[in-house]
């Protein structure tokens, strides 16, 4: 069968003899106050249940995953199938004060799994009596809480009533007195209304009058002014009559005339649609020829474009050859140069090191000192503690020695204070290392840009000279322009077709000259890279001009330019070689050099 049944869970703590605890559970049933079923779990009886069922859970959280498990029960006790049952099963056929098995059972179509198994003691009379007296108890204190209730909600609803019944009473005389000041007022509303109604009657019967006797007036005036314009049609009738004769007349002529025209018409179309046919025939022909026109135009364009582009790249090429010679000259002589520089700088360089070896030994030499000296203070120090037991005539001799202390005492200040300057020197000699060590490094890197632009300017040599071999036709009318006068020399040409109306340089023709070479070598970038690096040695020739007799060096970087007091003077390039003057019109505005370029100047140069 089924049943509700109420399940109390306490913890009872037991301190006599000793502090335990105790968990009571306990079942009952509302319908039925003889159903009553007990269970005490002790520490160790709770120890047994874990081995028995294999529990996973101690004492302490025990309570609380009963409950969990009757929460469950309760949620799935109105399903049709629930998945968490109750089970309460006694040995005996009927609950008779026999013990009590309560299973809580999980429910799956494979199998019924028991989560929990408790056996419950019926209770006996004494138990089913203290129960049935706490449960007197609790209706009795429910009935005297109720009853207080009862009373309180009494007096409050009298209290209600009365204040309402006065309200009521209030409010039905205000209505009474609204009521007489209503009827008033309506009376005297309606005798105002009748009294203006029969003005307002009067006021319309005297309009209305008037009203007929211009209605009249007009109409008798309407009447005359109808007929005077119905004559007026009428004539006017008669001569439309006389018009439309005519028309006709003439709409018969006019169709005869249009049917002669449509004949003309067909004819003059046929004609037009074949003049059409032609002239798109010769439209035809003339956009082909205009084509070949313009194609053979601009070949003559291009042609007379390249033949002065290639004049002026001979031209340039020479004015290259002879100023790469002057700039290879002036490297080589500053190769030497930095050479002997870098010997002297590694010499001075060695003498560094060993003044920083000897200072080292000094400042260990020193630290021994102080050591020394420390201990002698502490002996002194212990000695001066033994004397104060001494006589005053031994006073005489400790002053003395304090006097010995202080000079010593000033002797150590005197060696940190030269301790300190050495060290001071120390890092100034480490900073100068780190100068001359910086220096080293800048001049093994304008070494290594100088024989990249050496090497590069030979490839470049040796590529010329085969050109000039190949093309000997073309540098002997080279030649021949070449003796002509710069004031009589023609203008550059520019290209009007491809919009570009400014002169070609001689530098763009020298790229577009190299072009074919360097995309078999599979490096495109070096135009640019040449023309970059020709616009930065253009800037350091025109911030510092090349002077033979000052020794100041031209086609290099201007932090290798500033002078030094260590520095050696360059000399053995000229003025001309790369001058600003001839650079600074030829020079693209893509080709300037960016910061990181400017400071990798090997990057411009690949070999």
């Amino acid at each position: 069968r089924r049943l509700n049944v109420r399940v109390n869970v306490e913890l009872l703590s037991v301190s006599n003899p000793v502090h335990k605890k105790d968990l009571a559970v306990r079942l009952t049933d509302d319908t039925d106050p003889f159903f009553l079923y007990n269970l005490v779990i002790s520490e160790e009886d709770f120890q047994s249940l874990k081995s028995q069922q294999g529990l996973l859970v101690d004492f302490s959280a025990f309570p609380q995953k009963f409950i969990d498990l009757l929460q469950q029960c309760i949620q799935e006790q109105n399903k049709d199938i629930p998945r968490f049952l109750l089970q309460l099963v006694s040995s005996a056929p009927a609950l008779d004060h026999a013990p009590v098995s309560l299973n809580v059972v999980e429910t799956n179509p494979f199998k019924h799994l028991t989560h929990l198994s408790l056996k419950f003691l019926p209770g006996t009379d004494a138990e089913i009596k203290k129960f049935l007296a706490n449960c007197l108890k609790c209706l009795k204190e429910d009935k005297m809480m109720l009853e207080e209730k009862l009373k309180k909600t009494e007096e409050d609803l009298t209290r209600q009533l009365s204040y309402t019944q006065q309200s009521l009473s209030e409010k039905s005389r205000e209505l009474d007195k609204l009521k007489n000041e209503w009827t008033s007022y309506t009376t005297a509303l309606s005798n105002k209304h009748t009294q203006e109604l029969t003005s307002e009657k009067e006021r319309a019967l005297q309009a209305q009058t008037q009203y007929q006797q211009q209605h009249e007036q007009q109409k008798k005036e309407l009447e005359n002014l109808h007929q005077k314009s119905i004559q007026q049609l009428q004539n006017r009738l008669s001569e439309l009559e006389i018009i439309n004769k005519d028309l006709t007349e003439r709409r018969y002529k006019g169709d005869s005339t249009v049917r002669e025209l449509k004949a003309k018409l067909s004819g003059l179309e046929d004609e037009c649609q074949r003049a059409k046919q032609e002239v798109l025939s010769l439209r035809r022909e003339n956009t082909t020829l205009d084509a070949e026109c313009h194609e053979k135009e601009k070949l003559i364009n291009q042609l007379q474009t390249r033949v002065a582009v290639l004049e002026q790249e001979i031209k340039d090429k020479d004015q290259l050859v002879t100023r790469t010679k002057e700039v290879l000259d002036a490297t080589q002589e500053q190769k030497v140069i930095l050479e002997e520089s870098t010997e002297e700088k590694q010499r001075h360089i060695e003498k560094l090191e060993t003044t920083i070896k000897s200072l080292s030994a000094e400042l260990l030499k020193a630290n021994e000192i102080i050591k020394k000296l420390q201990g002698d203070l502490k002996t002194l120090m212990s000695k001066l503690k033994l004397k104060n037991t001494v006589t005053i005539q031994q006073e005489k001799l400790l002053a003395e020695k304090e006097e010995k202390l202080q000079k010593e005492q000033r002797e150590s200040q005197e060696m940190g204070q030269s301790l300190r300057v050495k060290e001071q020197e120390v890092c100034k000699l480490q900073e100068q290392l780190e100068s001359t060590i910086q220096k080293l490094e800048e001049s093994k890197q304008l070494l290594k840009t100088n024989e990249n632009v050496i090497t590069w300017l030979n490839r470049q040599l040796s590529e010329v000279q085969m050109a000039k071999k190949l093309d000997s036709p073309a540098s002997a009318h080279a030649a021949g322009r070449a003796a002509v006068s710069p004031l009589s020399m023609p203008d550059r040409p520019s290209f009007h077709s491809s919009g570009i109306s400014h002169p070609i340089s001689p530098l763009y023709a020298f790229q577009n000259f190299l072009e074919p070479t360097q995309s078999k070598n599979g490096n495109s970038q070096c135009p640019v890279q040449l023309n970059s690096q020709l616009s930065k040695l253009s800037r350091c020739s025109d911030a510092h001009p090349a002077n033979k007799e000052n020794g100041d060096p031209l086609g290099l970087e201007s932090k290798y330019l500033k002078k030094k007091d260590d520095s050696i003077p360059l000399r053995g390039l000229s003025q001309n070689t790369l001058s600003s003057e001839y650079l600074r019109p030829y020079l693209p505005a893509k080709a300037q050099p960016s910061a990181k370029a400017a400071a990798t100047p090997s990057a411009y140069f690949p070999g």
